[in-house]
C-alpha cells in the first residue's frame, strides 16, 4: 500500500523545439481528486522543497510538486531553452496529465514568475495564485547574487558538507534546526559513482544569467520587467504575495504596487526572512493552505 505521507514520482512528456523531454513531478493525495494545487519551487531547486506544505494539503488537495526541465528527476535541455515560456508549455502539459480545469498555483520565485505568466494568459485554469516573494519587478543586485551563486560549488564529500554549502548561499531562508536544514538538502543532491554528492541541476540554467554582463542589460530587463508586470496585470485569479522582509529580490515597492494593480493582491510579509520563505514552518503553511483552502472550489 502505498505511504500516504510520501509523494509518487510521476511524469509527463513536454514539447520543446528539438523534441521531447520528460518532466517529473511528485504527487500527492488522491490521483481522482478534481481539487488541484500545483507547487513549483526556484531557479536551482526541485519539487521536494514543499513537502511539508504538500504533505499538510494533501487530505483536501490532489497536490503536484513537478522539477523544473534540468531540475531533479527531470531531463536536461539545451542552455537556450531554459526560459519562462518553455516551462509555461511544460506546465500545460502536467495541467493536460492531471486533467485539472481549475487550479490552485503555488510558486517561489522562478515558479511564481512562471505562474504569473500562466495565470495572464486568457482561458487559464488557475482560481488561486501564490506568489512566494517574487514579482514582475526583481531587484537586480538579487539577481546577481543568485547568479553568482550558481555553479559556484557542485560535488562535495558528504552531506554535512553540502548542507554547509547551501545554508552559506541560502541564508535568506531564514532560520531552520539542523533536522529541517538537511531535510531540505537530501533532494538537492545525487549520489555519484564513487560516493560522492553532486547538486542535482544542470549548470546549463547558468546561461539564463548571461545578458547581466551584456552592455544592454538594464534594458533588457527593463523589457523583460515590463512583459511581467502586462502578465501580471491580466491575472483574474485572487493572488497572495508572500515576502521576506529582508528580500532582495522582492523590494517592498514592488509588493504594494501588487496590491495595488492587477489582482490586487493580498500581502504577508515574513519578518527575519530574506529570498525565500521555504513554507515550512506551521505559521507560513497556514497561511498557504487557508487561502487555498478559501479560493479553490470544491468539485
Amino acid at each position: 500500500m502505498t505511504d500516504p505521507r510520501e509523494p509518487r514520482l510521476e511524469s509527463v512528456a513536454c514539447l520543446h523545439p528539438g523534441g521531447l523531454h520528460r518532466m517529473a513531478y511528485w504527487e500527492w493525495g488522491d490521483p481522482d481528486n478534481p481539487q488541484v494545487v500545483v507547487c513549483v519551487h526556484g531557479l536551482s531547486r526541485q519539487g521536494r522543497d514543499f513537502d511539508r506544505l504538500a504533505r499538510a494539503l494533501s487530505p483536501r488537495f490532489r497536490v503536484a510538486c513537478p522539477d523544473v526541465a534540468g531540475r531533479g528527476r527531470s531531463q536536461w535541455l539545451e542552455p537556450q531553452h531554459y526560459q519562462v515560456g518553455q516551462y509555461v508549455s511544460d506546465m500545460v502539459s502536467l495541467l493536460a496529465r492531471l486533467r485539472a480545469s481549475r487550479v490552485g498555483w503555488v510558486g517561489t520565485s522562478m515558479g511564481g514568475l512562471i505562474g504569473m505568466a500562466l495565470g495572464g494568459l486568457r482561458d487559464n485554469p488557475l482560481c488561486a495564485l501564490v506568489l512566494n516573494d517574487i514579482g514582475p519587478a526583481i531587484a537586480e543586485d538579487g539577481l546577481r547574487r543568485i547568479g553568482s551563486a550558481l555553479g559556484r560549488r557542485m560535488h562535495f564529500a558528504s552531506l554535512d558538507e553540502a548542507a554547509d554549502y547551501l545554508r552559506e548561499v541560502s541564508e535568506g531562508f531564514g532560520e531552520h534546526t539542523r533536522d529541517e536544514w538537511l531535510e531540505l538538502c537530501r533532494p538537492m543532491l545525487v549520489q555519484q559513482p564513487d560516493g560522492s554528492l553532486r547538486l542535482h541541476y544542470d549548470p546549463g540554467i547558468m546561461q539564463s544569467f548571461a545578458p547581466l554582463a551584456d552592455p544592454q542589460a538594464a534594458a533588457l530587463l527593463a523589457a523583460g520587467e515590463q512583459a511581467m508586470w502586462a502578465a501580471y496585470d491580466a491575472v483574474q485569479a485572487p493572488t497572495l504575495v508572500l515576502r521576506g522582509a529582508q528580500s532582495d529580490i522582492l523590494s517592498a515597492g514592488t509588493a504594494q504596487a501588487m496590491c495595488a494593480r492587477g489582482p490586487r493582491a493580498r500581502l504577508i510579509e515574513w519578518p527575519g526572512v530574506g529570498h525565500a520563505p521555504t513554507l515550512t514552518s506551521p505559521q507560513q503553511i497556514d497561511a498557504v493552505a487557508g487561502f487555498l483552502q478559501r479560493h479553490v472550489p470544491d468539485a
